[in-house]
């Protein structure tokens, strides 16, 4: 590219200067022209002045041999023309055989006593060339120089001027190659630039750019480059998360498919089956009956999870942020769960905050996020176990944990926990009755209150699950979800 820049460049300046040796040949050929044939009019007139101090006599008496060495000394033909315009002597021709001279212009002026010249065609030789006629005592002598001669010196000079100026011009096309070399690498740059952007890598940038119109050019490639990485770079992101939100959709509405057709399978089944004629089986319809109620309330609890879930990601979730103490907010979420947790003989106990710690929050959203931890606690604890909520403060985020000495999560499993319908064991957390969307709700009534939340484990110890809430009012709208 470069290579094919530099030779259209120097090409480009080889043929201006092409065209201005053509217009300094053509007007200096025609000025040289003029000008020689004005000095050597102006020298032949001094010539026939010179002829005017021979006396009249004398100019007669020359002889034919005389008067061409007389011509060949002026360097042209010389003609003496009588007063009546008759050729009297010539250095070239017969006298006898010319015709009267009286009416050529030049001899018609040197006849009443001035100079006279013309440039036309000789009849007697049929060439061009150029009169100078002056008074003489015997008439009128005329000098005549052929005009060949005259444009062979001319010739001569408009070689040499060309040649000067072909000279002249080498340093000129040693700069312009310079030049040409020096602008045709950085143009070459630039659109080397061009196409790497045209082929998508905006990661590259021009190195030199200068302050030139050509580095002002580079200076906003590297601007345009940089933009459209910056947009491609958010395309790809976009591209990324909206195949992310793909496959979530699409994990979830298999999930929710497979959670609702398993109750419903045994609903149908158990239903079919007393339909019958279990109904009369005094040994087990009431056991049909309360699988049919125990799917029934699954059912219930799901669709009760995700509509909650639903209202929190549309935002559609209505919330009363205020400033709340702390230990009351979890002494009555405790005490809600008792009755469950004595069920398992499982003791609640609460290590709380210093007195008067405030949370900004929604009292009803803490409620159930503190219910789903507890049940979920109270569901894979052991009997006889023990379960702790801890409040403390951290900065400006009160920080409230839920552990129990259940078996413990493994490691792998706990990056995952949080999303929907996700359980380390699927069959024993239905077993339990669990719907896999608690944690999940947990995590978006947190982070829609500013708060954040996480898990530790220690398989065959325990788990904690704790969240964060703010304790100062971060301007959240009560229908914004972060």
């Amino acid at each position: 590219m470069t290579a094919r820049i530099f030779l259209k460049l120097i090409a480009s300046v080889l043929l201006i200067m092409v065209i201005v040796l053509t217009a300094v040949d053509f007007l200096a050929s025609e000025l040289t022209e003029k000008a020689y044939i004005q000095g050597l009019t102006l020298e032949m007139e001094e010539k026939m002045k010179m002829l005017g101090v021979i006396g009249q006599q004398k100019l007669l008496e020359v002889s034919p041999s005389n008067i061409r060495a007389l011509a060949a000394a002026a360097g042209g033909r010389l003609t003496i023309i009588a007063p009546d315009g008759r050729v009297i002597l010539d250095s070239e021709a017969d006298p006898a055989r010319m015709e009267n001279h009286g009416h050529r212009p030049e001899v018609q002026a040197a006849l009443q006593g001035r100079m006279g010249n013309s440039l036309r065609q000789s009849p007697t030789m049929g060439i061009n060339f150029l009169y100078v006629a002056g008074p003489v005592p015997a008439g009128a002598a005329r000098l005549a120089v052929p005009l060949r001669e005259v444009r062979s010196q001319v010739s001569k000079i408009r070689t040499r001027v060309m040649l000067y100026m072909a000279l002249a011009f080498l340093p000129a096309i040693l700069v312009a190659g310079f030049i040409a070399r020096y602008f045709s690498s950085r143009l070459g740059a630039i659109i080397d630039y061009a196409s790497t952007l045209a082929t998508g890598d905006f990661k590259v940038r021009l190195k030199h750019t200068g302050n030139d119109e050509l580095g002002t050019l580079a200076k906003q490639l590297n601007e345009t480059g940089a933009k459209l990485e910056k947009v491609f770079d958010e395309l790809h992101r976009e591209h990324v998360e909206l195949e992310k939100v793909e496959r979530i959709r699409k994990d979830f509405v298999i999930n929710v498919s497979h959670e609702l057709r398993t109750p419903l399978a045994s609903i149908q089944g158990y239903t079919e089956t007393l339909l019958e004629g279990a109904i009369h089986d005094d040994q087990n319809n009431v056991r049909f009956l309360h699988i049919i109620r125990q799917n029934a309330e699954r059912l219930g609890r799901l669709t009760g999870d995700l509509l909650t879930l639903s209202r929190i990601e549309m935002k559609s979730q209505r919330f009363q942020f205020a400033s709340y103490y702390v230990n009351p907010l979890l002494k009555d979420c405790i005490e809600s769960l008792e009755p469950v947790a004595a069920k398992k003989r499982i003791s609640l106990h609460l290590v709380p905050a210093p007195d008067r710690t405030e949370a900004f929050c929604d009292s009803e959203a803490v409620h159930q996020m503190m219910s789903n931890l507890l049940d979920n606690a109270i569901k894979y604890t052991p009997e006889d176990g023990r379960i702790t909520v801890t409040a403390e403060c951290l900065n400006d985020f009160v920080r409230v944990g839920v552990s129990d000495t259940g078996i413990g999560i493994p490691h792998e499993d706990l990056p995952r926990l949080f999303e929907r319908f996700y359980r380390v064991d699927k069959a024993r957390s239905r077993e339990l009755g669990g719907t896999g969307l608690g944690l999940a709700i947990v995590k978006h009534l947190a982070r829609s209150q500013g708060g954040d939340v996480g898990v530790e484990s220690v398989l065959g110890q325990g788990t904690t699950f704790w969240f964060t809430l703010p304790t100062n009012d971060l301007g959240l709208s009560e229908q914004e979800a972060l």
